[in-house]
């Protein structure tokens, strides 16, 4: 654990006129050093490691995993924004990735101080630029902490932002297919 970041919460919570000598505040900052150190994991890995190996199979169609569960804390306000991660695939050369490795691509990009259109496209990108598949289209949904807490929203308002990338980004039947997957048109 870095001293400066403990340091630096100390002295956040102190400009705020908090008292940490109190029972409960006094080991605080080293506890939020630790928890966003957690949270912040991803800035120190890459999509291709966590893509992992690619496996042979004779399937040749659309691959797709949707609801993928993540969280993510927002660069703006540093406050959580989490949700559902929905990717559609097409491999390339009859190679797929395990099912679980998706899910820890979404983990590395949504562990860093993010923003949740960039957190689209960088797992779109990833997956065509580092895992070598033939296109990709990622959507994710998310509710927004800091919106909420704000009062800028009601509680159910959810956030959707789409990624297609390679041959799924121009308009056509496999386009429509992936459409289809994630559960939505091209309107979402």
């Amino acid at each position: 654990m870095k001293e400066q970041a403990i340091m630096g919460v100390r002295q956040l919570l102190e400009g705020l006129d908090i008292n940490l000598e109190t029972k409960g505040m006094t080991d605080t900052p080293k506890r939020v050093a630790t928890l966003f150190e957690g949270l912040f994991s991803g800035c120190h890995s890459t999509g291709k490691e966590a893509l992992g190996d690619v496996y042979p199979t004779e399937h040749t169609g659309l691959v797709s995993v949707n609801h993928i569960p993540f969280y993510s804390i927002c660069e703006h306000h540093l406050m959580p924004f989490y949700g559902k991660v929905h990717i559609v695939y097409q491999p390339r050369d009859g190679k797929v990735f395990g099912l679980g490795r998706l899910k820890a691509l979404v983990d590395v990009y949504a562990k860093r101080p993010q923003l949740q259109e960039r957190l689209t496209h960088d797992i779109a990108t990833s997956l065509v630029e580092e895992g070598n598949v033939l296109g990709a289209m990622v959507m994710v949904e998310a509710t927004h902490l800091c919106m909420l807490m704000k009062g800028e929203v009601a509680q159910e308002t959810v956030a959707k932002t789409m990624v297609a990338t390679g041959i799924l980004e121009p308009m056509g039947t496999l386009r429509e297919e992936a459409l289809v997957l994630l559960g939505g048109n091209d309107h979402v």
